[in-house]
């Protein structure tokens, strides 16, 4: 078998088998697979090791995937440029917003990577607070302390009933992410690669740890500015750029609450502590490419007890309930 249909063949035999070490291991941590490919590649300079993965680009963007080794692609859509034996793959967007499949092989067929690139909707197609019927509001006039990264989205990921059950990576899917507010369907989403890399890895280690989890339960992950208003959250929240994420660990049992991590009986910030101190453990370690900010949060009358972390590149730490 060759062309895409090949490489995405093996791609999703290489997810069977995620499917079935993650199902066959859920009572002990050891049976967790990180659901790599026998690869990495790099998008803009991020790195990433996973089987399943995703990216985002502007209509008609021109992309470069740098592989740590030579690498046969296919793309269902927009155009692809490699020179012989080279390690770079230019990947062209088309000019139509949607989602599409990059399939990275190598040339003993030992494995492959699928990657679904997004091809955003402008934020420019914004009108009146609004990109079809779905409501965002415009963004911060200023970026906070004149950083670019919290300059407006360039554009935002087109979400279906059809597509929202999307893997972008291994443990997480598109739905996890969606902003809260009710509406219907198309819904908009801003979301940074770099964030799903930090969760994996700290999904990792969480397991690592001999704690049994499949995914983070996402509680809150884009927020549109007119939500972030509504729930009355700070006006620079990452939230609203798609770089953090609040989550908690529910496997045992899935009741919509973080699990009892310390083992005394009770769900409480305590548990949120023993998450926030692999946060913090992990930061040191394994996650020193992803810096950003972490919350350790309390129950209250609306959730449970969860932990907030974010990639704004810097560190900030705040909630650590003192003893």
């Amino acid at each position: 078998m060759t062309g895409i249909y090949g490489l995405r063949a093996a791609a999703a035999a290489a997810s069977m088998m995620l499917l079935v070490l993650v199902s066959g291991g859920r009572a002990q941590a050891q049976g967790f697979d990180a659901g790599k490919a026998p690869f990495e590649v790099r998008i803009r300079g991020d790195r990433i090791p996973y089987a399943k993965f995703f990216l985002v680009a502007m209509p008609g963007e021109t992309l470069r995937i740098h592989a740590n080794r030579h690498l046969r692609a296919e793309a269902s859509a927009g155009h692809v440029k490699q020179r012989e034996k080279s390690r770079v793959i230019e990947w062209t967007a088309p000019q139509a917003s949607g989602d599409y499949r990059i399939v990275l092989g190598t040339d003993d067929a030992a494995g492959a990577m699928e990657i679904t690139a997004f091809v955003l909707v402008p934020y420019g197609r914004m009108l009146d607070g609004k990109i079809e019927g779905y409501r965002i509001d415009a963004y911060p006039e200023k970026p906070l302390r004149g950083l670019d990264i919290y300059l407006p989205p360039r554009g935002f990921i087109r979400v279906t009933q059809q597509n929202e059950s999307l893997q972008l990576s291994p443990h997480f899917t598109l739905g996890q992410f969606l902003c809260k507010q009710e509406s219907g369907y198309p819904k908009f989403v801003a979301l940074r690669p770099k964030l799903l890399l930090k969760l994996e890895a700290l999904l990792a280690e969480v397991n690592a740890r001999g704690i049994v989890a499949d995914s983070f339960h996402i509680m809150s992950g884009y927020r549109t500015p007119y939500y972030n208003r509504l729930i009355q959250n700070v006006d620079y929240s990452r939230h609203l750029w798609g770089g953090a994420a609040d989550i908690f660990i529910d496997e045992t049992p899935r009741d919509g609450e973080m699990d009892d991590l310390n083992g005394d009986g009770i769900v409480d910030r305590k548990d949120a502590a023993v998450l926030f101190d692999i946060v913090e453990d992990f930061s040191r370690g394994a996650g020193q490419d992803y810096i950003g900010g972490a919350g350790e949060y309390d129950r209250n009358a609306a959730h449970g007890p969860f932990v907030h972390i974010d990639v704004r590149g810097q560190r900030a730490r705040w909630g650590r309930k003192q003893p």
